[in-house]
């Protein structure tokens, strides 16, 4: 599997356990430079409309998306990214620890593109983190930048 170094994925979790396992997982497959983190919703939009501090990053070809996070909360990232012309074709995956069937329908019906519950095993986790990487990484076609701006 070839990643383009430009693919970018932002993983927006304010756990910082959960946090340091998607860093492993990813500088395990020799993918950590393409990883970037911020712990709240704020950040996120800021991270996503390079803004302030996050002007010079690229934008992320994918969004791990925790939902329970201080400030604004990922329910509120995932409705404004997804009204956001510049933005809703990224796609973003609600990876959470809520089984909640209102916070899953809630999510699909806001555009989420996938919806996973994080497994409180660490193998499980790591697994459900390796089935996500294979399926971006070697199975879906994602839109050009290009089209991102139109």
């Amino acid at each position: 599997m070839i990643v383009e170094r430009d693919f970018g994925i932002l993983l927006v979790e304010d756990n910082l356990a959960d946090a340091r396992l998607v860093r492993e997982a990813f500088a395990e497959w020799k993918l950590g430079d393409i990883l970037h983190h911020v712990t709240d919703g704020v950040e996120a939009m800021a991270f996503l409309r390079r803004e302030g501090d996050y002007s010079g990053r690229p934008r992320p070809k994918l969004v791990l998306l925790d939902l329970n996070m201080p400030r604004k909360d990922g329910r509120q990232v995932l409705t404004e990214l997804k009204a956001d012309p510049l933005l809703k074709t990224i796609p973003v995956v609600a990876f959470t620890t809520s089984s909640a069937r209102d916070d899953i329908d809630a999510c699909y019906r806001a555009g989420a593109n996938a919806y996973v519950t994080k497994p409180m095993d660490y193998d499980d986790f790591v697994a459900a983190l390796t089935t996500l990487k294979d399926f971006w990484f070697s199975v879906v076609s994602l839109p050009d930048d290009h089209s991102i701006r139109h």
